[in-house]
Parts: C-alpha cells; sequence; structure tokens
C-alpha cells in the first residue's frame, strides 16, 4: 500500500538519571533529507540516528528534534593556569616597582587577565544516554510511520476513484472515435452540396476524409492511456517507494490527453479530454505527496 510523506512521530525513553524525548516530523521532498537537532555532545551518534531513520523512510525531508532533561549530559569545570597567572603577576610587580604605583592587584583584575581561568567539559560516559536516544528514535519513527500509512490509505481511495473516472472517460472517447471521420465526411458533402447543388466529385471527398481520418486517428493515444492506467493501478498495489513512477505516469498521460485533444476535431471528445485532465490535475496533486 502507498504511503503519504507526511506526517509525526513521537517517542520518550527514560532511567532513572535521564528522560529522552524525540519527536520527529515528515513533509515532501523529492529525495530523502533527514534534519537532526540535539545537543551537540550527541553529534557522534547522528548517522546512527539518520540510518535507524532510512529503514523506515524512503522519501521525504525529516525533521528530528532530541531534548534532553534530568541530569545534565556535559560538566563544566573551571581551569586556572597558574604559570599564566605567575607570569601577570610577576609582570604587575615589575611594572609596580618600576613606576612606583601604589595600587596593588585585586581579584578582579585577575578574572580581566586573558586565557588565565578557562572552562573545559569533562568527559563523562554517553554510552546510556545513547541508548536511550535510540530507543526513543525506534519509537518516534515507529509513529511516523504509521500516520505515513494512514495518509497512504486515504490517498490510494481518492486515486482509485480518479483513476477510475479517466478510465470512463477515456472508453468514452473510445467509443465516439470511430464517428469522427464520418461526421467529417457528412459534413464536407453538406458543403458541397449546399455550393455546387450536389454536383461534385464523390472519390474525392472520399479521398479528402481518408486524409483527415489518418491525422485525426487517436487509437495509438487511447492505447497508450489504457496502458498508463494499467501501470498506475498496478503500482498502487505495491509496498514499494512509488511516488516517482507515479509522478512520470501522470506526466504520460496528460501528454497522451494533449494530443487526443489537438488531434480530434469533435466537441464530445473535446469535452471528455478535459474532463479527464481534470481528474488528473486532482491525481497529480496527490501524487506530490506519495512516497
Amino acid at each position: 500500500m502507498i504511503r503519504s510523506m507526511t506526517g509525526f512521530g513521537r517517542g520518550r525513553a527514560e532511567s532513572e538519571k535521564r528522560s529522552v524525548t524525540v519527536e520527529m516530523k515528515s513533509v515532501n521532498h523529492r529525495f530523502c533529507e533527514i534534519i537532526v537537532r540535539m545537543p551537540r555532545q550527541l553529534i557522534e551518534i547522528e548517522d546512527k540516528i539518520k540510518k535507524i531513520i532510512q529503514t523506515y523512510i524512503k522519501r521525504g525531508r525529516v525533521e528530528v528534534f532530541v531534548t534532553i532533561s534530568g541530569e545534565e549530559i556535559a560538566k563544566t569545570k573551571l581551569q586556572t593556569d597558574w604559570q599564566l597567572l605567575d607570569e601577570y603577576m610577576s609582570a604587575f610587580e615589575q611594572i609596580q616597582n618600576r613606576y612606583q604605583l601604589s595600587h596593588s592587584v585585586q581579584m578582579q583584575d585577575v578574572l580581566h587577565m586573558p586565557e588565565v581561568m578557562t572552562t573545559y567539559e569533562e568527559e563523562i560516559n554517553h554510552a546510556p544516554i545513547h541508548k536511550l536516544v535510540f530507543e526513543a528514535v525506534e519509537t518516534a519513527v515507529n509513529q511516523l510511520f504509521e500516520m505515513r500509512e494512514q495518509e497512504g490509505t486515504e490517498l490510494y481511495r481518492d486515486l482509485v476513484k480518479y483513476l477510475q473516472d479517466i478510465q470512463r472517460l477515456r472508453d468514452e472517447v473510445v467509443t465516439l472515435a470511430p464517428t469522427v471521420a464520418e461526421q467529417y465526411q457528412e459534413k464536407i458533402k453538406k458543403k458541397l452540396t449546399d455550393y455546387l447543388e450536389g454536383a461534385f466529385d464523390e472519390q474525392r471527398v472520399l479521398t479528402e476524409v481518408a486524409l483527415f481520418a489518418e491525422k485525426a486517428d487517436i487509437n495509438e493515444e487511447l492505447t497508450r492511456i489504457q496502458s498508463h492506467i494499467t501501470q498506475f493501478s498496478q503500482t498502487l498495489e505495491t509496498n514499494d517507494s512509488v511516488g516517482r513512477k507515479l509522478d512520470f505516469l501522470v506526466q504520460e498521460l496528460n501528454r497522451e490527453m494533449n494530443t487526443i485533444g489537438a488531434k480530434a476535431n469533435n466537441g464530445k471528445i473535446a469535452q471528455s479530454v478535459i474532463n479527464m485532465k481534470t481528474q488528473l490535475e486532482r491525481i497529480k496533486e496527490q501524487v506530490q505527496n506519495i512516497e
């Protein structure tokens, strides 16, 4: 069954120290694009997160949001460069003696000394956090996948209906097609009879009609439309990522319909083509959302 490219999923995993929440949403996209937003301390597992998601999602733009609450995943420490501070103090003492300055170094002076006091993150074991993240990602992507399947079911029903309408209209054109040359022949005969009072060359009329029939022949286009309808219907029943193939078939159907509209010099056929293209436009809109 086909799947939509839009959906939302949410997963949560907890331990005694922390809680991880993963939310992801997906929208239409030509390819599979996954954007992960999470604390930079977890950047090393970004590729693993994407690989988990890619086992479920083949097309669409997926945004992933990872939030962590509870115990902090990074501990900030303060470090003092005592050797550098000693050099600063020695330099200040030399300046004070050389220029007979009375002002002594205060604590706020030390805090403003470049590179003397710096912060750094203490390394901690992130493996337990990684496990929670992966667990939450699995839950979220499963929910996302299920929603995409549910929406795909609705898309399937609409597409089948529109395709059935196109099939019916195509069959109407098949019935009308043989009458086009006959109507053209009667039209020519009537004009010639009115103009020449019945004195005209019957063979020449038949030759003209034959040339017209050849130019207006739409049997090949009707056959291709039937083939595309059959392929479209069969593709809807597969479990693969079929959005691009369906989009291609829509383009091919549109081309054949345009050709019929241009070749068939018949009002009823023209109206049927317009109705077919209306249904095809609805299909096109839906196909844009199929994985």
